[in-house]
C-alpha cells in the first residue's frame, strides 16, 4: 500500500457525516473564525457572502463565522467589524446564511464582545469606553499606548448578558445552524476567568468556578433564547493576548472544574483554541486540550491550531510564511476520537479548496500558507 492510498483511507473519518444539533454536517471540516475587518458601517456585503460561499463550495462542512459583535455599546474594538444586531446588518447575514446553505455547508455566527481590548476612538461610537470586569489595562496593550476601561457595574453586565441571548435568537430566526459564543483570547468573557484582568470583589470573582459566573449567565441566556435542540458552541482557550504561557487550569481537574458549570448552564459543543493541535495539554497525556475536554465533559469538541501548516500563527502575525505539513497525526487523533470536528483557519484563507483537494487526493495541489494572504483574504 502507498503512502497516498493509506492516507485516502484514513480521510474517511474526516469526511464522514456527522450530527450536528438537529442538523447532519457532510463532514468534520469546520472552517475556524477569522476577523476581517471587511464590513464597512459593520454591514456583510457582498464581498462577505462570496468569501463565505467559496468556502462552503470548496468542502467546508461547518463555518463558523468571523467574530460578530453582539449589541452592546462597547461590544466592538476593531474597524469594520460586522454586527449581528440590527436589521440592515442581519439581513446581510442572512444572504451569507443562504449562500453557504445553496452550497450544502452549514454555517454558525460567532457572537462577540472584546471587553477591555477597546480603545477610546473606537467604532461606532468613539466616545465609548471599553468595558471590563476591572478597571486593569489589558495585558495585550502597552502602558501609555492604552486607556484601561471602566469597570463593568451590575447593570452593564445584565445589559451584555442580555445582549448575546438577543443576538442568538436573532441568529435562529435568521436561518442559522447554531450559535458561537466567543469565551477565548482574552475577550471580555475570558477575561473573567483570567485572574490578570478580573480583580472583582464581587460573586463574579474568587476561585476558578465563581470566575465563570459571567460565561454561565451569557450561556444560559443564550440557551433561553434558542431553546434546547439549537447548537450551543463556546470558545474557550488557555492562553490569552498577551499571555501566550497562561493557563486557566493547571491540571485536569482544575480544567474539570473550569468546565462543568459551563456544561450545566447549556453548552452543547466546546471549540479549543490552542496555538497548535498537536501539543499536549498536560504532562503525562498525548491529548490536547479538545481531547481533554470531551474526556471530562462527554461533549463534542471541536481542535484547531496550525492544522495543515508547519508553524503556528504568532510566527504568521510576525511575518514569517508557513508551508504545508501533513495531517497524519491528526487523522490519527481523530479515528481515536480523541475530538469531533477539526477547524481550519490560515489554510483556508490561502485555499478555498483546501478540503476538496485534501479528500480527492490532489495533496500537492493544496496551496501552501503565505504571509500576504493575512492581508488579501480572497
Amino acid at each position: 500500500m502507498t503512502v497516498r492510498d493509506a492516507l485516502s483511507g484514513a480521510l474517511g473519518k474526516l469526511f464522514s457525516p456527522a450530527r450536528f444539533g438537529t442538523r447532519t454536517l457532510k463532514n468534520r471540516v469546520a472552517m475556524a473564525p477569522m476577523t476581517r475587518c471587511q464590513s464597512p458601517g459593520h454591514i456583510p456585503n457582498e464581498r462577505n457572502v462570496e468569501y463565505y460561499r467559496r468556502r462552503a463550495a470548496g468542502g467546508v462542512g461547518l463555518i463558523i463565522t468571523e467574530g460578530t459583535t453582539v449589541g452592546h455599546a462597547a461590544a466592538n474594538g476593531y474597524p469594520n467589524v460586522p454586527a449581528f444586531h440590527g436589521a440592515e446588518a442581519l439581513a446581510g447575514w442572512r444572504a451569507v446564511a443562504d449562500a453557504v446553505h445553496a452550497e450544502g455547508g452549514a454555517i454558525i455566527p460567532q457572537l462577540w464582545h472584546v471587553g477591555s481590548v477597546r480603545q477610546p476612538g473606537m467604532q461606532p461610537d468613539a466616545e465609548v469606553p471599553g468595558h471590563g470586569p476591572s478597571a486593569v489595562l489589558h495585558p495585550s496593550l502597552q502602558e501609555g499606548s492604552g486607556v484601561p476601561p471602566v469597570t463593568m457595574t451590575e447593570r452593564d453586565i445584565c445589559d451584555v448578558v442580555n445582549a448575546f441571548g438577543v443576538s442568538a435568537r436573532a441568529a435562529k430566526e435568521a436561518g442559522f445552524d447554531g450559535v458561537e459564543i466567543h469565551g477565548a483570547h482574552g475577550y471580555l468573557i475570558d477575561q473573567f476567568f483570567w485572574t490578570k484582568t478580573n480583580l472583582r470583589r464581587d460573586a463574579y470573582n474568587g476561585d476558578l468556578v465563581q470566575r465563570t459566573r459571567f460565561a454561565t449567565q451569557v450561556v444560559r441566556a443564550v440557551r433561553e433564547n434558542v431553546g434546547p435542540e439549537f447548537p450551543v458552541a463556546l470558545r474557550l482557550s488557555q492562553f490569552k493576548l498577551g499571555d501566550y504561557p497562561y493557563r486557566v487550569a493547571s491540571d485536569p481537574a482544575q480544567l474539570e472544574a473550569w468546565l462543568a458549570p459551563l456544561v450545566d448552564a447549556g453548552v452543547d459543543v466546546f471549540h479549543c483554541s490552542t496555538r497548535r493541535f498537536d501539543d499536549p495539554e498536560f504532562d503525562g497525556s498525548p491529548l490536547n486540550l479538545a481531547g481533554w475536554v470531551k474526556k471530562l465533559t462527554g461533549k463534542a469538541t471541536v481542535t484547531v491550531g496550525s492544522v495543515g501548516l508547519d508553524s503556528d500563527f504568532i510566527a504568521a502575525f510576525s511575518g514569517q510564511s508557513a508551508g504545508v505539513r501533513g495531517v497524519e497525526q491528526l487523522l490519527e487523533r481523530l479515528e481515536r476520537d480523541e475530538f469531533d470536528f477539526v477547524a481550519i483557519g490560515r489554510a483556508l484563507l490561502a485555499d478555498p479548496q483546501w478540503p476538496d483537494k485534501l479528500r480527492t487526493g490532489r495533496y500537492s495541489d493544496v496551496t501552501a500558507f503565505k504571509t500576504e494572504h493575512l492581508q488579501r483574504y480572497p
